[in-house]
């Protein structure tokens, strides 16, 4: 009998029941959706799952989180910069050259060298530096300006990040969102924003890169405002009930810090599974952050690791169940007490919106359950 530790059940969402075909060939029309639609968009998002970030800046260098907005740009010096590296490690798993650098540039060639490798941006709204921060209509104009470089220079970017990043005992800040967003979708109008309230991507509430035991992709965006943290457990589960598709995902750094610091080393591979199973095997999209270090590289532990936890993945899910279905996403399910042996495996619905339509239900092996096998 064959081990079973992880029980995965891949539900079709969207599927659309076979026409059935009588004797006089007349065709039943399909059952209309109960819930909101995905875009385009946001089903090639979900099919993703993994996505990551990097976080690289002058605070690589000052071995700081948050920066004051005053260092010295001549500190930002990565010698040995390298893109095709990032992005080659995702493919498995200031003043810079006198004044001239351009990093996202670099990162975006890289990735179109690549191919198959999309690219996504995040702009952060709290400038420590610029002395417009504090007057609403001077800031938001100067931030505005901004991402029309950034969306407008460096061709088809799929997805920009927007948070209400904003720290205490600062100059009063309103940020304009609705502006904002507004001018992203007339400058890619394909592009996902992500956001606590969308409209396209939610946050899923921590930076854990954990969502609820049951995480749905609906939810009602008039519940939602950027930067209430009244409404993390909402994100974290979404609403069965919801009106709109607004999807989670999962943003957790692969390290302690967003950025890289020498005293810091990468999570162990039996966490970064757990983070998979909680949030890939919970209907989200997992963003997992890298920092490049200060010569512009990743850290070579980093990459081992990420190798590690891509190894660990593929020997779990080597046979892909799902293959061939239509559209929809993966619910994993371990059975935490270990080893289980039978003959028979029975799903048991206990409750539904609607008719489930479920694609397929696979059984995988994972000897990587238990810390101590690691």
């Amino acid at each position: 009998m064959a081990k079973l530790w992880c029980l995965l059940c891949i539900i079709t969402l969207l599927r659309l029941s076979k026409p059935v075909i009588s004797k006089r060939e007349v065709t039943t029309p399909p059952p209309l959706p109960v819930l909101p639609l995905p875009s385009f968009s946001q089903l090639k998002w979900q099919e993703r799952e993994l996505i990551m970030f990097l976080h690289f800046g002058v605070n690589t260098f000052t071995d700081s989180e948050w920066g004051t907005g005053h260092e010295n740009p001549a500190v930002f010096n990565p010698a040995g910069l390298n893109a095709n590296q990032w992005v080659n490690v995702a493919a498995e798993a200031g003043p810079w050259k006198n004044g001239r650098g351009d990093v996202v540039q670099e990162l975006v060639k890289a990735a179109g060298a690549q191919g198959g490798i999309d690219v996504g941006l995040y702009l952060s709204p709290w400038d420590r530096h610029d002395r417009r921060y504090g007057h609403d209509l001077q800031y938001n104009e100067y931030y505005l300006a901004q991402l029309q470089e950034l969306l407008h220079k460096y061709g088809k970017v799929r997805e920009i990040w927007f948070d209400g990043a904003k720290g205490s005992n600062v100059p009063n800040m309103s940020y304009y969102f609705s502006d904002w967003f507004s001018m992203v979708k007339e400058l890619q109008s394909s592009i996902n924003i992500f956001s606590d309230a969308g409209p396209d991507v939610r946050w899923v509430g921590n930076e854990m890169g954990f969502a609820g035991s049951t995480c749905w992709s609906t939810i009602n965006r008039t519940s939602l405002s950027i930067g209430n943290g009244s409404i993390v457990n909402y994100l974290n589960a979404g609403d069965p009930k919801g009106t709109d598709w607004l999807p989670a995902e999962c943003d957790v750094s692969i390290r302690k810090g967003w950025f890289w610091h020498k005293s810091e080393s990468p999570k162990r591979l039996s966490t970064l599974l757990d983070i998979y199973y909680k949030s890939v095997g919970r209907n989200c999209v997992l963003l997992f952050n890298v920092p490049p270090n200060s010569t512009g590289l990743i850290s070579e532990n980093d990459v081992q690791r990420l190798r590690e936890f891509r190894a660990a993945i593929d020997t779990i899910f080597s046979t892909n169940l799902a293959e061939n279905c239509f559209l929809g996403h993966k619910r994993l399910h371990r059975l935490e007490k270990g080893a289980v042996k039978g003959q028979i495996v029975r799903i048991k619905i206990l409750r539904s919106r609607s008719v489930p339509l479920i694609s397929s239900i696979g059984l995988h092996y994972d000897p990587f359950l238990h810390p101590e096998k690691i």
